[in-house]
């Protein structure tokens, strides 16, 4: 489990085609210290596993599945990426919780700069509008980050100095992919409620449904 506090921006220094898979090798000092072969790391919100450590780098094996479904297959050789460790038992859980199984990606549709912050709005896949709530919690590339407005096809947040800098969030640009993961908590209650013949209200497609 992570919390989406993103704990450094890595690099990737090589990239191998494996056929139906790809073997990425990253550079990041932060989360290889201590890291050992089967540990998790997030990278961009994707949970994968350490194949091997020497130094300050790492190599991960990507299946074709998730390269597909997720904006991994764009990377190469120098994109940066954003790295997180799993959290510990007895952790501060700074973010939310974020379980590294990206949903679905998004785009980024626009940035809008302001003095102390800025705005940048994401499309949203129609299959996960109805997770997004204003106000809620969802991950972008591996950060967990508020929404401030939730659209029919899109959501906006709100980035202060800190995430442009030291988070990949900085970097992109119109047109660029990102990973998205949504609350798991919003796919269990509705799970949950879809199992006692119920949906909640307010969701799309739900008029009539028991409050």
């Amino acid at each position: 489990m992570f919390t989406g506090i993103v704990e450094e921006l890595g690099e990737i220094t090589a990239v191998e085609n494996l056929g139906d898979a790809s073997r990425f090798r990253l550079r990041g000092p932060v989360v290889t210290e201590g890291a050992r072969h089967g540990d998790s790391i997030a990278v961009n919100g994707v949970c994968l596993t350490v194949v091997e450590h020497e130094g300050d780098e790492f190599t991960a094996d990507v299946m074709a599945e998730t390269l597909d479904r997720s904006s991994l297959g764009v990377l190469a050789v120098g994109s940066r990426v954003n790295l997180e460790r799993p959290m510990a038992v007895g952790d501060r859980l700074g973010g939310h919780i974020v379980q590294g199984h990206v949903d679905g990606t998004g785009e980024v549709i626009e940035r809008k700069p302001s003095e102390n912050w800025e705005i940048v709005k994401i499309s949203l896949p129609a299959d996960l509008t109805r997770y997004v709530v204003e106000k809620g919690s969802i991950t972008v590339d591996g950060i967990s980050l508020t929404v401030v407005e939730a659209g029919p096809d899109f959501f906006t947040v709100s980035l202060i100095p800190t995430t442009l800098d030291l988070t990949t969030l900085g970097l992109k640009q119109p047109g660029d992919p990102v990973n998205l993961e949504v609350d798991v908590i919003a796919k269990y209650v509705e799970r949950l409620l879809g199992s006692r013949g119920e949906q909640p209200a307010g969701l799309p497609g739900t008029q009539g449904a028991t409050p």
